[in-house]
């Protein structure tokens, strides 16, 4: 039963919904109603190497990216309770890589300021500090290749276009 922004469970916990939330953990830690999609995101997963999601507008893309990057971190605690919490091997960390193309890109000078901005985060996020600072490509090539030494893991890639 919804009543103003709370939402009474099967327990009878009168829970909260996430209404301005979001990430996952914050949805998480502080026990907002949360419809679990980790049986999708074990699947795609699984039975992909390249997945492509394409999805309305306030459709939930952004939360579920960020349900992909915990998973991919190994933040096992987040998903006690889930359907992916006893399938995963959550030893395992992979190094991710996100990207936010949200911004003004009309000129290929802010396309490619945008670009070295996104980059630099992930390295300082990462640990590593990358010597192309010339083209975006080839930090972005740099990047990854770095990501993978240091870890010595497959490195994942989330792309996020905003429009």
């Amino acid at each position: 039963m919804i009543t103003d922004k709370y939402l009474w469970s099967e327990t009878k916990m009168l829970k909260k919904l996430p209404i301005g939330i979001q990430t996952f953990a914050d949805i998480r830690e502080t026990n907002c109603v949360y419809v679990d999609k980790t049986k999708e995101a074990y699947e795609l997963i699984n039975s992909y190497r390249y997945a492509f999601l394409s999805r309305p507008r306030r459709f939930g893309k952004s939360l579920f990216l960020d349900t992909l990057k915990n998973i991919f971190k190994g933040k096992k605690e987040l998903f006690k309770g889930l359907y992916i919490y006893d399938k995963c091997d959550w030893d395992t960390k992979y190094p991710v890589i996100k990207i936010d193309w949200a911004g003004d890109l009309r000129t290929s000078k802010a396309l490619s300021d945008r670009a070295f901005d996104i980059f630099e985060r992930n390295q300082q996020r990462l640990g590593i500090t990358c010597k192309s600072k010339q083209n975006p490509s080839s930090c972005f090539d740099e990047l990854i290749q770095k990501a993978y030494q240091k870890h010595n893991q497959k490195v994942v890639i989330l792309n996020r276009r905003k429009a």
